[in-house]
């Protein structure tokens, strides 16, 4: 038998707006029973994620337990960052009964769960499972290759070029990594495009994987939480592209900071991001923006030319009314210039 005393850990990981937010907000709302405390890691310097689940907080997962790690790798960064956040949420009076982790949507999982490893937390610390998230539409458009066509040129011209996209090779090693898949935003793939994007699974997956059709991260606890499966002891089971490599790098992506100027229509800003997504291969915007005359601040989210805005929390007392975006891309994508004059122009 197992030892019961271990802390279960579950690992969320998905790609950029798969939704991974958004069900680790549904399941601080509907905990089960369970004490839950929560890790964030963001890419980029603005932290927006951490914010929207600590405004969500309630007894079962008050704010204290909620622990935002922006701007770095947590697997690159066990000894500084990774392993004093578990062990001061495992030192909470009273002690949390799961810790949800939500990965940024660029990270390789299976690097995390190496970290699982490391001998001060291995023997207090279980990983119930590894959940990725998996937006229906995208996949089934298949958006993790910016430019397919290209991709194929180049391969017909050089039998040696056998390698994948950036974005390709992080969905595979996020699926092959997990104990179960949601299949998020199922109304905006339509019958045709769950089928398709549920095939697509089933051909990367290197196991046969449950795969749960979840809208607006309603998925009941019980299906994600307490699955038991040690992942940490299997890890040889989860192959990635990176394996054999001493170490995984993040050069593949960048994020660009923009100050934005206080808005008079937000629909514009919206439109300025559906542009720029569109004409420069952006993956992810989020963000913070004042809009004037308007006492709430607007927060803004976007999946590639798909963007969502809403007012979130009204500006706090002496807090500045400015906005912040942050935009993340391809390195060969990134073009700081012409980001800003895009957004902040």
């Amino acid at each position: 038998m197992k030892d019961l005393t271990k802390l279960p850990v579950t690992v969320i990981t998905g790609f950029l707006g798969s939704g991974k937010t958004t069900l680790i907000r549904h399941l601080m709302q509907n905990p089960n029973g369970k004490r839950l405390a929560v890790v964030v890691n963001e890419f980029g310097d603005v932290g927006v994620d951490g914010e929207i689940l600590k405004s969500c907080a309630i007894p079962e997962c008050p704010a204290e337990n909620i622990v935002e790690l922006a701007n770095g790798c947590i697997c690159c960064t066990v000894a500084d960052d990774f392993i004093p956040t578990i062990e001061a949420l495992m030192a909470l009076d009273p002690r949390p009964d799961h810790i949800l982790i939500e990965t940024s949507g660029l990270a390789l999982p299976k690097p995390l769960l190496k970290a699982f490893d490391w001998p001060d937390i291995r023997s207090k610390i279980t990983v119930d499972g590894v959940i990725a998230l998996a937006d229906a539409e995208a996949v089934a458009a298949g958006r993790f290759a910016p430019d397919v066509a290209r991709v194929d040129a180049q391969r017909a011209a050089d039998d040696s070029l056998d390698h994948e996209t950036p974005l390709s090779e992080v969905f595979e090693d996020q699926i092959s990594c997990a104990d179960i898949v949601l299949l998020t935003k199922p109304d905006l793939a339509g019958p045709e495009g769950l089928a398709k994007a549920r095939a697509v699974i089933a051909a990367e997956a290197p196991r046969p994987l449950p795969v749960v059709e979840v809208a607006e991260g309603a998925v009941d606890p019980r299906v994600i939480l307490g699955l038991g499966a040690a992942a940490e002891d299997d890890i040889d089971a989860r192959p990635s592209h990176h394996d054999g490599a001493d170490d995984h790098d993040h050069e593949d992506f960048e994020s660009v900071v923009v100050e934005i100027p206080e808005l008079t229509d937000p629909e514009e800003l919206a439109a300025k991001i559906s542009t720029l997504a569109s004409t420069r291969n952006i993956l992810r915007v989020k963000g913070y923006a004042a809009v004037s005359g308007k006492p709430m601040r607007l927060l803004v989210q976007a999946v590639g030319a798909r963007v969502r805005h809403q007012f979130d929390r009204p500006w706090a007392p002496g807090e500045a009314r400015r906005g912040r975006l942050v935009v993340i891309a391809e390195h060969d994508d990134i073009d700081e210039a012409a980001i800003r004059e895009a957004l902040a122009g």
